[in-house]
């Protein structure tokens, strides 16, 4: 995490694994809470039989037409990089926090953090976000 290259705009084009993702496995990262948890913040009409859309984000729909692959990845990696008052966690990075906690314990985290997602899942959720279109 700590050597991905940000281009303009926040776009990271160099996967991150040299390996394809796989669109039905990013769509489950998509979809479950205690993985990537994207359907909180965000709606499409591709997993609308996953209950409990959030608001938060813009909706889905057709992002794999107007967004790019390394689009799409800086924003998964790093929302930050192209939205900067964004509220989307950043599911690739591990350092420049400024506290993070140590679980639900209230207390602050203790030695290296690992990435919400792995490369490979960040590949995933961009082969699947590609898959949106109108």
């Amino acid at each position: 995490p700590t050597e991905v290259s940000f281009g303009d705009y926040g776009s990271v084009e160099q996967s991150l694994t040299g390996t394809p993702g796989d669109p039905e496995a990013g769509r489950e990262v998509m979809v479950s809470k205690g993985i990537g948890n994207c359907v909180s913040c965000h709606a499409a009409e591709d997993y609308s039989d996953v209950p409990f859309h959030g608001e938060v984000g813009p909706p889905l729909d057709g992002i794999g037409e107007y967004r790019t692959e390394g689009e799409l990845r800086g924003i998964l990696i790093n929302a930050k990089m192209t939205f900067p008052g964004s509220v989307m966690p950043a599911f690739y990075k591990v350092d420049g926090f400024t506290r993070p906690g140590n679980a639900y314990t209230g207390k602050a985290a203790e030695g290296e953090l690992d990435p919400l997602l792995s490369a490979q899942q960040i590949e995933d959720v961009v082969a699947y976000l590609m898959t949106l279109t109108d």
